[in-house]
């Protein structure tokens, strides 16, 4: 196995490679790793499905379900996994940049990969997710072939600004994630991690169906803009909040979003929240609930400037899980009108924590038990931040 070569010969094709070229010059350095086939494979929106990335020089490969398979497992649970097979022994390992997960990469070898195989051929994923974001950036190929339905305009708006589903330093591990993923109505969240200081936000704009969502999917982007305008100037969370509400009124003063600020001091675990006019989030501690973050402590966006808003304060210990969500999670309702509700989210994610389950997968799972919920028809967005801060 020449891995070096390998990486050489794939570094100096993408300087010139489209996205559609990724799986052709994947294919292309399989003979130098001593195999006969390396696969991309990218996650679809819904994160139900391993979708393959074809070219002319690659074999034929159906979408593989996460739920039940080998690759699905590589996906969720982050490991590396030897399979046979009919054309000989398939690794399946995750396709990752950083730690958010893409999807997973196939390579197919006449035999079992030894340690030093298994460590070489991971190196190698790093880079092909490499390519993946850099090329993503000058195409649609990676994007349309993540999706299983059509995408409606406000959710393509919507969704084009969201930042990666997952991030991770050191002390912090931020996962979230937007459900449905074709049609949402004004739901979104952003965050950012800056020297010590985390920033998280979750919007709920008001006006879902009106104009097909479009109405409340601009005055998302709107308070999206002005709250990474407001971050980048230096502005605090108070003057954040006011940032966002003078943005949104000037643009639409009958429009209105609710929203949760928070800044998390990656030192100290000191989080500062306010909640306006939504829910304030949990803290989730040692397999129990360990605090309901106050709410509201400041009025929606268009109100701001009725009533001065207030900054919670809440000490983490290394750690904690802090939990912040939207209405749509809580109001799901079953066929016979159950509503999934606070304490189904908290017994849910609070199993899956005790599982051991990386912090996307927690997410992924949370957000498919309320699709189940509800048959796979949502009704209004429904949308989930989690921090964890490692202390």
């Amino acid at each position: 196995m020449d891995l070096l070569q390998a990486l050489r010969q794939l570094l100096r094709a993408s300087h010139h490679a489209r996205a559609v070229d990724l799986p052709d010059l994947a294919m292309r350095v399989a003979p130098l790793l001593d195999a006969s086939a390396v696969l991309l494979y990218r996650v679809d929106h819904q994160q139900r499905w391993l979708m393959p990335l074809t070219g002319p020089l690659t074999p034929p490969r159906p979408p593989v379900p996460i739920a039940g398979t080998m690759a699905g497992r590589a996906f969720t649970a982050l490991t590396v996994h030897e399979v046979p097979g009919p054309d000989g022994v398939s690794l399946w390992m995750p396709l990752l940049d950083g730690v958010e997960r893409l999807g997973v990469v196939e390579v197919v070898g006449v035999g079992p990969f030894d340690a030093a195989d298994r460590d070489d051929l991971v190196d190698l994923a790093t880079l092909l997710a490499e390519l993946v974001v850099t090329r993503s950036l000058y195409g649609d190929t990676l994007e349309l072939v993540r999706r299983r339905a059509p995408m409606q305009l406000p959710a393509e708006l919507l969704r084009a600004q969201l930042p990666p589903m997952t991030f991770a330093t050191d002390r912090l591990v931020i996962s979230g994630l937007l459900e449905p993923c074709y049609d949402v109505g004004g739901d979104a969240f952003d965050y950012a991690v800056n020297g010590d200081t985390a920033h998280l936000v979750l919007f709920d704009a008001v006006g879902h169906g009106s104009q097909g969502g479009l109405r409340a999917a601009v005055l998302a982007s709107i308070a999206l803009a002005a709250y990474r305008n407001a971050r980048r100037s230096g502005l605090s969370l108070t003057g954040t909040y006011h940032h966002i509400d003078d943005a949104v009124r000037s643009h639409d003063r009958a429009g209105m979003i609710t929203a949760v600020l928070a800044e998390l001091d990656q030192r100290t675990g000191l989080l500062r929240v306010i909640s306006a006019g939504h829910p304030g989030g949990l803290v989730l501690r040692d397999g129990r609930v360990i605090r309901v973050l106050p709410t509201p402590t400041a009025l929606p966006m268009t109100l701001g400037d009725l009533q001065p808003p207030r900054v919670v304060e809440e000490q983490l210990e290394p750690g904690d899980n802090v939990l912040l969500y939207t209405d749509g999670i809580v109001d799901a309702r079953s066929a016979d009108g159950r509503p999934f509700g606070l304490d189904q989210l908290v017994d849910f994610t609070l199993r899956a924590l005790a599982d051991g389950l990386p912090a996307p997968e927690t997410i992924r799972r949370l957000v498919h038990a309320i699709l189940d919920h509800q048959d796979n028809h949502l009704t209004d967005d429904a949308t989930v931040l989690m921090a964890r801060w490692r202390g």
